[in-house]
């Protein structure tokens, strides 16, 4: 059988060349760069948001399904617009914890797809054998969460199928370094 113990290097390895690739996707690449708009009356909606605690926001909001049979409520809702909100903290992004956040998440992905793989595959399992198991697992934990975002909130598909090929780029560079590095016959 194959220890986690045995994975803590294409564990992180993998985890760090997933944090280089979604540095170059997000920063060098332009596949992301139109995906944000501004909106037509920006100081007008910062003015309206202005003190609006961080947290997730729908507009025009109804309480319960009840309040969206009102008819004020109805006749808001066919007139628009219909918007999703999130609001973060008002001040520069933090970067280094947003950083330091999605390396996390790597890892954990890593750590995940490790376990799956070491109760799925021997030591000494064939490259490609590794490569499908950890690559596959890896596509789902990277990417698949989005695809919800399009059929309930409105997130373009265009959005949502540019971040399923980044996950698949993510994926692969997991998987071939999993394939690499699994452990021989002991």
């Amino acid at each position: 059988m194959v220890t986690i113990m045995s994975l803590w290097l294409p564990i992180v390895l993998s985890a760090v060349l997933v944090f280089v690739a979604s540095a170059v996707i997000w920063m060098v690449l332009p596949h992301h760069k139109k995906e944000w708009k501004g909106l037509a009356n920006e100081e007008g909606a910062r003015a309206a948001m202005k003190g609006t605690a961080p947290g997730l926001y729908v507009v025009p909001f109804a309480e319960s399904q009840e309040a969206m049979k009102d008819p004020a409520v109805v006749k808001t809702l066919e007139e628009g617009p219909f918007a999703y909100i999130t609001m973060v903290p008002s001040g520069m992004p933090q970067m280094g914890g947003m950083m330091a956040r999605s390396f996390v998440f790597y890892v954990l992905v890593a750590g995940g797809v490790a376990y799956l793989a070491s109760r799925t595959l021997a030591p000494g399992t064939e490259y490609l054998q590794v490569f499908r198991v950890t690559g596959t697992a890896a596509w789902f934990a990277f990417g698949f969460g989005v695809i919800p975002d399009s059929i309930w909130f409105g997130k373009p598909w265009s959005s949502t199928v540019k971040h399923l090929a980044d996950a698949l780029v993510y994926a692969l560079l997991l998987a071939g370094t999993f394939g690499w590095l699994w452990p021989d016959m002991m």
